[in-house]
């Protein structure tokens, strides 16, 4: 009976064995072919790498902001009775917009005027009475005074008239109505926005290392967010202090701005010129990998596999960027001219992988690009 089970020990034990060699010898064969397996290439442009030189350029994000602008409002209380203006409009200095009931001032201007003209008259009686030794010196003072004082008095009430005829300060563009006919007006309330919107000033800030290479009438060109053709100006004013938080200068430039574009309030994208140029690699923007640890692009050449072969693979190097301009973006270093580098497909690389160059459709290269409208 012992012997018996020993030797059916013996076979299972065997058994194993066998079935375990199979099993060992079936994996090490599945990972050498796994080891020596080649994903298939991936489909990429490419475009081969060329220096030309660029002006440098200083980006700034800006805000426009009128040369003159203010809210026209009331400066006394009262009716509106007329309106003479239409929102939108262009209007010139001294153009009415608004004008306030002012009856009864203009009542009270009445008895001034008529209290005017009698202290006149009282006076000139004064003085003959005077010159007859009627009276004394101090009583015609005292007419002389009266007369004054209600020329005064027939003075301010019709300055107060005058001021509720509201009129615009400077020439320039309204804006939409904020009153309407019949509506009471407190001292101060808005009536409408007005604004000069030639020239404008176009406000930004640079780094203050920058400040020794700008000047004023330094060239600026911007570019308003509804795009378009950019608009020239030029610097006009340095603020005196630096902000301390992010170490910024703010700058003010100023334009003509006679296509009207510029309004105040908007965002735009200054460009200003340094006044060099430098050398640069110019490549589409779509070749670069941008990431938070560095940017980097993938260059085309001969890669050697795990088995020694030879094949067209890419390897990824870290670059250098100076800005872009159009569809182009500057490398200052990283590529050599002549180096082909992908130009699209790069986010499905990874250093090492084979690639198949096809270069029937190109992605944008233009340093001046021109949409279509849609």
């Amino acid at each position: 009976m012992t012997k018996r089970m020993l030797w059916m020990l013996a076979v299972v034990v065997a058994f194993i064995a066998i079935l375990g060699s199979v099993k060992f010898f079936q994996i090490r064969k599945g990972m050498a072919q796994g080891a020596s397996f080649q994903p298939p290439p991936e489909a990429v442009t490419t475009t081969v790498a060329k220096q030309e030189q660029w002006d440098t350029t200083l980006s700034a994000i800006g805000t426009v902001a009128a040369v003159n602008g203010v809210t026209v409002s009331a400066d006394l209380p009262g009716i509106i009775e007329q309106i003479t203006f239409d929102s939108g409009r262009s209007v010139n200095k001294g153009d009415v917009l608004v004008r306030l009931n002012a009856r009864q001032e203009q009542a009270q201007l009445a008895a001034a005027e008529s209290q005017r003209e009698l202290s006149r008259v009282n006076l000139g009686r004064m003085q003959g009475l005077m010159n007859s030794a009627v009276i004394s010196r101090s009583m015609y003072d005292q007419s002389a005074a009266e007369l004054k004082q209600a020329e005064a008095r027939a003075g301010e009430i019709r300055a107060s008239i005058e001021r509720k005829t509201i009129r615009a300060p400077f020439a320039g563009v309204l804006g939409i109505r904020q009153v309407n006919l019949g509506q009471y007006l407190n001292g101060g309330s808005p009536i409408v926005s007005l604004q000069a919107l030639q020239p404008v000033y176009v406000n930004f800030t640079v780094p203050q290392q920058e400040l020794g290479r700008l000047t004023a009438g330094t060239e600026v060109q911007v570019t308003p967010d509804n795009a378009g053709a950019a608009e020239t100006g030029r610097i006009a004013a340095f603020d005196s202090i630096i902000d301390e938080t992010m170490r910024n200068a703010r700058v003010q430039a100023v334009f003509d701005n006679r296509s009207g574009r510029l309004r105040p309030g908007m965002f735009v994208e200054a460009q200003l010129s340094r006044g060099t140029s430098m050398p640069v690699i110019t490549l589409p923007t779509s070749s670069i990998s941008y990431a938070p640890f560095g940017d980097s692009v993938f260059i085309v050449e001969n890669v050697k596999g795990p088995d020694g072969k030879s094949f067209r693979g890419v390897r990824q190097q870290f670059v250098k960027l100076s800005g872009s301009r159009g569809d182009q973006v500057g490398v200052i270093s990283g590529v050599k001219p002549g180096e082909e580098v992908v130009s699209s497909g790069v986010f499905k690389l990874r250093p090492g992988a084979a690639v198949v160059v096809n270069n029937t459709i190109q992605p944008g290269n233009n340093p001046a690009p021109k949409p279509e409208d849609s």
